[in-house]
């Protein structure tokens, strides 16, 4: 399994029944690859979707708000942006998940830009982090050896200490008032691994395997 499907695969893992839950471009649209319809998990699209499916390869008009090709479920619903973001707002989204280019310690993010390099723009990030009850930052550890878990975000920020879970290829880490908690290792990986890889201080106490990596 390549690094993008671990952290999403194991991202799914902490989606609940009756969650309605939005996912960022990239690694994100993977979780609902690893998300058994079964499970009763909904997941929105800002530009307008209740009940968001796969690609099914079809030819059809819809997109996700990445404008990737998508599907509409089984009693699902088109709605306009103005509702898409007042549930958003309203904080009727149970979790969203979205890539970063940065992460610190006490949860603040940076996904939207760098200076100096022409990017498309904020998209709903602002919005989705600050009014979904849970925010999972799904990324790769490093970008190419460079920092991206940091004592203090170096980018302009999307958000001020909305990060509640960081997951990568690499571990799972939770952020709490006391600090940022590792929680789980990739088997691929060792402690010493993580902390190299990690320019922030972790707090390491019970540390175990992760989940479906066992």
């Amino acid at each position: 399994m390549d690094d993008k499907n671990i952290i999403a695969s194991r991202v799914a893992l902490e989606l609940k029944e009756g969650d309605l839950v939005n996912l960022g471009i990239g690694i994100p649209t993977l979780v609902a690859h690893y998300v058994p319809h079964e499970k009763g998990v909904v997941f929105q699209s800002e530009n307008g979707i209740i009940g968001l499916g796969p690609d099914l390869g079809e030819a059809n008009d819809i997109v996700n708000a990445g404008g990737m090709k998508a599907s509409i479920v089984k009693g699902g619903a088109y709605i306009d942006t103005a509702t898409s973001f007042s549930f958003i707002r309203g904080r009727h989204i149970d979790v969203t998940v979205l890539g970063a280019l940065e992460v610190d310690k006490e949860g603040s993010l940076a996904s939207w830009i760098i200076p100096g390099k022409m990017v498309p723009g904020m998209g709903g990030a602002m919005d989705l982090v600050t009014g979904a009850k849970k925010v999972i930052i799904a990324m790769r550890h490093t970008n190419r050896g460079v920092h991206k878990i940091l004592e203090k975000c170096t980018l302009p920020l999307t958000a001020h200490r909305q990060a509640n879970l960081i997951v990568t290829e690499m571990a799972v880490m939770e952020v709490r008032d006391d600090g940022l908690h590792l929680l789980e290792i990739h088997p691929n990986h060792t402690l010493e691994e993580v902390l190299e890889a990690t320019h922030a201080t972790l707090v390491v106490n019970d540390v175990k395997p992760m989940k479906g990596m066992e």
